[in-house]
């Protein structure tokens, strides 16, 4: 099991720790609830040193980067970051990522941590047809933290005074020193809240996240594991790979047409795309549930009728709606707000509806 470098921390903090994509990682410290609301409500620490760090360099670096992923990088500059998705020929999913364009020939990759390993040798697999590009795995070199929440851009001011915050957008990154080190820092996040994702040498990694901590400490951060990391992204309508998106999932049926470009050149899985739009059957929406009941993934969704028409991709009660609330994968007919659905669990039928996404208003909008 590998460790980040900041796991002696999170284990004084008394955090829960499990098995997580191969790290020993923090679920929960005060509880996912407590944990969830302060994301929400003023901000919130998350430790994400499992993520995996690919560069890939060289002339055609873009080019190579245009043939793998959906989204078009011509749209990207120089100090820009793009969400994007690398495809099987069939159009499953290999992975979802963000690529951080350094400069013409330097882009960055954050991808997740259970497809790291996969997504390296996918990416090695096809880098031979273009001469001249590199591919290097940073993931045990670099560590990942998100400060995340309403309050959170106040708190890195106070640690980073010299950034200027105001001329950094959304998916926007710079390059800045901390303690005479150089660190990324990016306007991304997987919560739907103001605040970034910083990239940082593993040796930096404890002194930023105690600055960050004590900078914190009056606006009421906390620590947040993976749990609550969870039902924030779900209450936003947020795909996590494994649940809303897989191998065997085109990304145009899981509300992701956005981030695929038919009009750029020719990519992985292009084609497949192009056949599913012109057939569109399913598609990925929000749907809660009545009373308490929690949908987990796989339980079967049923029309009124009591016609299967799909299955629950992610589930939870809503820390801030106070609601059992899910994402399913149904027949597109019935992705219309508020229409009426069964959810089957442990042999019993329960009503709900479909509803649209995100579940809730944040401090971004």
């Amino acid at each position: 099991m590998k460790k980040t470098a900041l796991y002696s921390w999170h284990e004084q903090a008394g955090a829960k720790i499990i098995d997580f994509g191969g790290y020993l990682m923090p679920v929960q410290y005060k509880g996912i609830i407590v944990e969830h609301n302060a994301v929400r409500s003023a901000a919130g620490l998350f430790d994400v040193s499992h993520m995996g760090n690919f560069y890939v360099k060289g002339a055609r670096a873009k080019e190579f980067l245009q043939f793998m992923t959906t989204n078009d990088l011509d749209k990207a500059g120089d100090g820009q970051a793009q969400y994007n998705l690398m495809l099987y020929p069939h159009g499953g999913i290999v992975d979802d990522l963000i690529i951080y364009r350094i400069d013409a020939e330097t882009f960055f990759l954050i991808v997740n941590a259970s497809n790291a390993p996969k997504d390296f040798e996918w990416l090695q697999q096809h880098i031979k047809d273009f001469e001249g590009v590199e591919l290097e795995d940073h993931t045990d070199r670099l560590s990942l933290i998100a400060l995340q929440g309403p309050l959170a851009l106040n708190i890195l001011s106070t640690v980073f005074p010299l950034l200027d915050l105001e001329a950094l957008g959304s998916f926007q990154f710079r390059k800045v020193l901390f303690q005479d080190s150089e660190v990324i820092i990016a306007r991304t996040g997987y919560t739907g809240e103001k605040g970034v994702e910083i990239c940082l040498p593993n040796e930096m990694a404890l002194p930023l996240w105690e600055a960050l901590v004590e900078a914190g400490k009056e606006s009421g951060i906390q620590p947040i594991g993976l749990g609550a990391r969870d039902t924030l992204r779900l209450e936003m309508g947020y795909s996590l790979y494994g649940h809303e998106i897989d191998q065997d999932t085109n990304p145009l049926e899981a509300r992701l047409k956005w981030v695929v470009k038919m009009g750029k050149g020719h990519f992985i899985g292009k084609e497949a795309c192009q056949q599913v739009e012109c057939n569109l059957k399913r598609g990925v929406g929000g749907f809660s549930l009545d009373g308490r009941v929690l949908p987990r993934q796989h339980y079967k969704v049923y029309n009124t009728d009591r016609q299967e028409i799909g299955w629950v991709c992610s589930g939870t009660l809503s820390p801030t709606l106070q609601e059992p609330v899910g994402t399913c994968n149904v027949v597109r007919e019935y992705l219309i707000p508020g229409t009426p659905i069964l959810v089957e669990v442990r042999g019993n039928f329960h009503t709900g509806a479909i509803r649209s996404l995100p579940f809730v208003t944040t401090s971004l909008g």
